[in-house]
């Protein structure tokens, strides 16, 4: 018997005709639905309207992207930073999300988006100082627009739609990008973050970076849906399936998706196709679960090589420009890798700093033991040297 049936020697006497329908669609879902195909300009006939600066804009942030990402793993083999989570081979996600950003909009990170982070300006050393284990954040979120590093699993979506809801409610002119992954698509977090976008007509954008694996586990055992861009239909808000390696194309796409929620069109999913080149960080074997054709077949896909190829044939990729990217990207190694060499100092105390304007009654209580523990620690290291002090020339210790 369905909802429209009552019970009843007859049906055509019981029937009532159903409430408003609340069953139909809200809106057109057809203008909601990704393209069959991802999205692509860079190798095809659209490639020539792409703007000469901005490809040479992208190559730059690319090339010291890539260079920023091997510095970084080589400081986790030294034992510099505790873990890395690469973004080689997503560097144009990277890139294109922090590009598309006004000034006064705001990023909102994964635990893989420090290349984000660094690329829309935040210094490199405080982008990696939580995977460094050294304080909580390592920049002030408010100073640089950019929540902070995020590393469970899509927490940071329901957050990022909650700016962007106080934002508009205020009245400011301000728009929040959210980075995700494939895998944070199947946290709670992120069907509670879309819903919510929707109803409120939220100023967000969600980009997801497919890169083909949640740690190990692929994309096919996550969702049966035809695209991750097909789950913003069932939200009410449009999705758009990118190549997330053709960086024009990707920040033409978000910078679209931006604006259309700055003028009040509300949200967008975005989902960028694109790969992890490396393993899921230092602590994963990725050679249990992926072979090295697969890895090899992508690379001939490589977000940098496909903007070279544009470059070089319109002429604009000469040895001279070629060589100040590349040297601009050593630089920015070097004084990561200085500085990172460099043991910081650190302030025990600074871990009960910026949690609450006014500390609740337990963490008082914890940072006056902890306090107390470090107050006779150090009591005792001056006690051990005078001690050491109070000695005669024989080595023994004066009464």
């Amino acid at each position: 018997m369905t909802v429209l049936e009552q019970r009843g020697s007859s049906r055509s006497e019981n029937h009532r005709p159903a409430p408003p329908p609340a069953w139909r669609p809200r809106v057109d879902p057809a203008p909601l639905l990704p393209d069959a195909e991802p999205y692509r300009l860079l190798g095809t006939d659209a490639a020539g309207r792409i703007d000469a600066g901005l490809l040479t804009e992208l190559y730059g942030h690319l090339v010291r992207g890539r260079r920023y990402n091997a510095q970084a793993t080589a400081l986790t083999r030294q034992g510099r930073l505790a873990v890395y989570p690469s973004s080689t081979g997503q560097e144009a996600c990277q890139v294109a999300a922090a590009l598309a950003l006004k000034e006064r909009d705001w990023l909102f990170p994964s635990y893989r988006d420090t290349l984000a982070a660094v690329a829309r300006g935040l210094d490199p050393v405080q982008a990696l100082t939580l995977l460094r284990g050294d304080w909580h954040t390592g920049y002030d979120p408010r100073e640089h627009r950019i929540a902070p590093l995020c590393t469970p699993l899509a927490t940071q979506l329901p957050h990022a739609v909650g700016l962007a809801r106080a934002a508009r409610l205020k009245g400011d002119d301000v728009v929040a990008l959210a980075l995700v992954g494939d895998g944070g698509t199947s946290e709670g977090d992120f069907h509670e973050a879309l819903n919510f976008a929707a109803v409120w007509q939220a100023p967000v954008v969600f980009l997801v970076q497919n890169n083909g694996f949640a740690i190990s586990v692929p994309l096919a055992k996550q969702s049966a849906a035809p695209s991750l861009a097909h789950k913003a239909v069932g939200y009410g808000m449009p999705g758009r399936l990118v190549d997330g390696n053709d960086a024009p194309a990707l920040h033409e796409v978000l910078t679209e998706a931006v604006e259309r929620a700055r003028r009040g069109g509300g949200p967008t999913l975005v989902e960028a196709l694109t790969y992890r080149m490396e393993a899921h960080t230092n602590a994963d074997d990725a050679t249990r679960y992926r072979t090295d054709a697969e890895v090899e077949q992508w690379r001939g896909h490589d977000p940098i090589a496909l903007v070279e190829r544009e470059l070089t044939e319109r002429g604009l990729l000469s040895d001279d420009f070629a060589r100040q990217v590349r040297d601009g990207a050593e630089k920015l190694a070097a004084g990561l890798r200085d500085r990172m060499n460099q043991d910081p100092a650190l302030d025990p105390m600074d871990l009960f700093a910026h949690i609450y304007a006014e500390p609740t009654g337990q963490l008082k209580e914890q940072a006056a033991q902890l306090r107390a523990e470090l107050e006779a620690e150090a009591a005792g290291t001056e006690e051990s040297a005078s001690a050491g002090g109070a000695q005669d020339t024989n080595g023994e210790a004066r009464p």
